[in-house]
């Protein structure tokens, strides 16, 4: 039996946005059925798809706190569930000090079911990806 410790992790990343903060929050705690007519490539409806397998995620949202543009989703549901006992992901936008544009920050809180399964690093990516899609999306609004 693995130590609990060597199950649960963190990952992080910083994605350097043009879009305001407030607007980039609202995409996901405001307009969520937005998301994926902004990167259809990766969202469709509650599915995602990497490395051209489908997969699905069904989430509930944890915590909304609009003055932080933070928001928190839990996976309930989907095949991130088959690997992991638990998956948090919080998004948090804040303005870019000193400049146009803001920042998002991902933080996701797993703990694995084994030490067979990897480190969700694929999902960070995904991440990535699918903020600057998103943040070209509601440039493309204005």
């Amino acid at each position: 039996m693995a130590e609990a410790s060597t199950l649960v992790g963190k990952l992080e990343t910083d994605v350097e946005i043009k879009a305001s903060a407030g607007k980039f929050h609202h995409m996901f705690a405001g307009r969520p059925h937005h998301v994926s007519k902004a990167t259809p490539g990766n969202i469709q409806n509650c599915e995602l798809h990497e490395d051209g397998e489908a997969k699905v995620a069904k989430e509930r949202v944890e915590a909304v706190e609009p003055e932080k543009n933070l928001i928190t989703f839990r996976v309930i549901d989907g095949d991130l569930m088959k690997e992991y006992k638990s998956f948090l992901l919080t998004i948090q936008v804040t303005p870019k000090h000193g400049g146009p544009g803001s920042v998002v920050h991902w933080h996701l809180e797993y703990e694995k079911i084994s030490d067979e399964v990897a480190h969700p690093e694929t999902l960070l990516q995904f991440c990535v990806e699918i903020s600057k899609e998103i943040d070209e999306h509601l440039l493309n609004e204005e």
